[in-house]
């Protein structure tokens, strides 16, 4: 008989520092990016308090590669994932380890400048696909694909061609 377990994270909180993104020697992207979520509280004397946590957040593939292109230090965002624990011997011999939440959902929850249009701004991407809007993933697949110059090629005059055959806003 198995136990079930759970190990979900939602974070709403502020980018601490651009994202960094590197590549695994197969080819696929890491970006790493620091997340501070705030919260307050009233002491035993009713006093308020503030205090932030920090967390490490890790992004895999073209979750990584969108996260690196669109998100910058001070940005709000949700993220969804879960909490992992790697350890490792440093150089020097000593043990190390380090807990992290690992995204497989991000949801940018202001504009890039920080003003937010009426109604808000909200734009979600997950690590099955990204989702809206239609022009930002574009834009992120022409910059993160490490293609050969002909493959690009290929691809854009597939799309102009979809853009030609129909005159409707794919939006």
């Amino acid at each position: 008989m198995s136990t079930r377990s759970l190990n979900k994270v939602q974070l709403i909180g502020n980018l601490t520092r651009d994202p960094e993104l590197k590549y695994t020697p197969s080819g696929t992207g890491v970006c790493t990016f620091g997340l501070a979520t705030n919260r307050e509280w009233t002491d035993s004397s009713g006093q308020k308090q503030e205090g932030a946590e920090f967390h490490r957040i890790v992004a895999w593939g073209k979750l990584g590669e969108i996260c690196s292109q669109l998100m910058s230090k001070g940005r709000k965002v949700y993220v969804e994932g879960r909490l992992q624990t790697r350890a490792w011997k440093s150089q020097d011999g000593a043990d190390r380890q380090v807990t992290e939440v690992v995204i497989d959902e991000m949801i940018l929850l202001d504009s890039p400048k920080g003003d937010r249009p009426e109604g808000g701004y909200e734009t979600h991407y997950s690590s099955d696909e990204a989702v809206s809007p239609i022009a930002d993933v574009t834009a992120a697949e022409e910059v993160f694909n490490p293609e050969k110059e002909e493959d690009k090629t290929e691809k854009k005059s597939k799309k102009e061609e979809v853009v030609e055959e129909s005159d409707e806003i794919p939006f």
